[in-house]
């Protein structure tokens, strides 16, 4: 079986995060935002993005690297304003799966202007790889 590597890096809110005005947190999201479409962009990341009905509340996201090590995967996670400015902090570990199954769309989702999420009710196609079903809810 062929696999491919991936870093894997867990963003997690630490109990000791600093608290900051609502401007610092509104910038660190932006920064921290920008940063990761600048590592998507250049190649670094394969994606990333928040968790939702996570049953540990303190992870907050998910982020997949295509360093090739652990330590540079480490080390640039760790330049994330969020993580630098100690209102994250990261867990990185390696993560294998099979060799070309990261080219599949999730259900569609998209975001209001606050942030708040609408779903699709969509079902995975079983009939049809790739597609999925409007009308039904997510397996």
């Amino acid at each position: 079986m062929e696999l491919e590597a991936f870093e894997l890096v867990i963003l997690r809110r630490p109990p000791d995060a600093p608290e900051y005005d609502e401007a610092t947190l509104e910038r660190l999201q932006r920064e921290h935002l920008a940063f990761h479409a600048d590592l998507r962009a250049r190649g670094i990341v394969a994606t990333n993005g928040p968790v939702l009905d996570q049953p540990d509340e303190s992870v907050r996201g998910l982020a997949l690297y295509r360093t090739g090590s652990l330590e540079h995967a480490r080390k640039l996670a760790q330049r994330d304003p969020s993580v630098a400015a100690g209102r994250l902090v990261v867990e990185v570990m390696t993560w294998w799966c099979p060799a070309g199954t990261m080219r599949l769309a999730g259900a569609a989702v998209s975001l209001d202007e606050q942030g708040a999420r609408r779903q699709s009710r969509a079902a995975w196609n079983h009939e049809k790889p790739g597609q999925w079903r409007r009308g039904e809810s997510n397996p």
